[in-house]
C-alpha cells in the first residue's frame, strides 16, 4: 500500500517512522513544501530501513507524488507552543488545511483514499477537510482521543498496579480541554472499574477520580513546557489506525468522524469501529447524566469554533 504523509515536521516525521514501522506500506511518500526538509527526512528514514522493513520512501514537495495513494495523512500546520491551547492554533490551521485538501484531492482517487487528519485544532480540521474534500464522513477521521484515552489507560493502570492492556477505559468528546472520561462504562478485564475498586481495596474516590481527569488533559501541556512538542504518542496513534484500516480489522478506536446533518453536524470522538472502509460504525455507550452533558458541552464548544470560521 502506498501511504503519503502532509508536513513532515516533528510530527509528521515521527509518524513516518511509526508507519514505516508496521510494516504495513510499500513505499511512504514524505510530501513537504520545504524540499530540503522532505529529502533529508526521506534519506534517514531510508537509512533504518536496512534494520527493518524494507520501505520504499520518497521525499515530495509536489503534490503528483502522491497519485496511487490510498491514505493520506495530513499532519501540517503550526504545532501548539508553550502556553497556547489546541483552539489558539484554530484560524492558522484552517489556512493551511484550505490549501492542502483540494491539492491532495486533485491527485488521488476519491472512490478509495482515506484522509487521516492529525492538525490541531482536530476535531474542527476534521469537519473542514471532509467538507473541502467532499469525501463521506467515515473516509476523513481523525486521531481524535485516541491518544487521550491511551493516556488515561496508562494512568489507571499505575494507580490500579495491572497493565495497560487490561484497562478498557476511553476519553471521548472534544481532543482538548472539553474532553469527557466515560467512567461508568470502564473496565478492568471483564469487571466495571467500580467493582475492581471494591475487590482490589483500591478506592477512586472522586478526588483521586479528578486527579486523574487533570493529568490527561494537561498531559500535553506539561510534555509541550518540558520538549518543545508532543510527537511519540501521537505517532503511535496514528500508526494504530492505519493498522486498523489496513488490515481491515474493525477494531474500535475513538477517532473523531463527522456525524449528523448541515448545522447540526460536528466530529467528536466517539468509539468507533474502523477497518478498510473507514469509519464503518459508531457506538453509543451508557453515559452517566453529567458525563452526557460533558459530551453535549464539547459538541457546542466544536461546532462553535467550526462556524467562527466562516465559508
Amino acid at each position: 500500500m502506498k501511504i503519503s504523509i502532509i508536513g513532515i515536521g516533528s510530527v509528521g516525521s515521527a509518524i513516518a517512522t511509526a508507519v514505516k514501522n508496521t510494516g504495513l506500506a510499500h513505499e511512504i511518500v514524505l510530501f513537504d513544501i520545504d524540499g530540503v526538509r522532505a529529502r533529508a527526512a526521506a534519506e534517514d528514514l531510508g537509512h533504518a530501513a536496512a534494520f527493518s522493513y524494507d520501505v520504499k520512501i520518497t521525499a515530495a514537495n509536489n503534490y503528483r507524488a502522491i497519485r496511487g495513494s490510498e491514505i493520506v495523512i495530513i499532519s501540517a500546520g503550526a504545532n501548539q507552543k508553550p502556553g497556547e491551547t489546541r483552539m489558539d492554533l484554530l484560524h492558522k490551521n484552517a489556512t493551511v488545511i484550505r490549501d492542502v485538501v483540494p491539492k491532495v484531492m486533485a491527485n488521488v482517487d476519491s472512490k478509495k483514499v482515506k484522509l487521516v487528519i492529525v492538525t490541531n485544532p482536530l476535531d474542527v480540521m476534521v469537519m473542514l477537510a471532509q467538507k473541502l474534500s467532499k469525501l463521506p464522513a467515515s473516509r476523513v477521521i481523525g486521531t481524535g482521543t485516541m491518544l487521550d484515552s491511551a493516556r488515561l489507560r496508562v494512568i489507571l493502570s499505575r494507580t490500579l498496579s495491572v497493565s495497560p492492556q487490561s484497562v478498557n477505559a476511553y476519553v471521548l468528546g472534544e481532543h482538548g480541554d472539553s474532553s469527557v472520561i466515560a467512567w461508568d462504562c470502564a473496565t478492568i478485564g471483564a469487571i466495571a472499574l467500580n467493582d475492581f475498586c471494591k475487590q482490589t481495596k483500591t478506592p477512586l474516590t472522586a478526588n483521586v477520580r479528578a486527579t486523574i481527569d487533570h493529568r490527561v488533559k494537561t498531559a500535553a501541556y506539561e510534555i509541550i513546557r518540558g520538549r518543545g512538542a508532543t510527537w511519540d504518542g501521537i505517532a503511535g496513534a496514528a500508526a494504530d489506525l492505519i493498522r486498523s484500516i489496513v488490515n481491515d480489522e474493525n477494531r474500535i478506536l475513538t477517532v473523531s468522524a463527522v456525524d449528523g446533518i448541515g448545522a447540526k453536524s460536528v466530529a467528536m470522538s466517539l468509539p468507533r469501529i474502523v477497518g478498510a472502509n473507514g469509519v464503518t460504525k459508531t457506538l453509543t455507550p451508557k453515559f452517566a447524566k453529567d458525563e452526557s452533558a460533558g459530551l453535549r458541552r464539547s459538541a457546542n464548544i466544536i461546532r462553535k469554533n467550526y462556524d467562527s470560521l466562516g465559508k
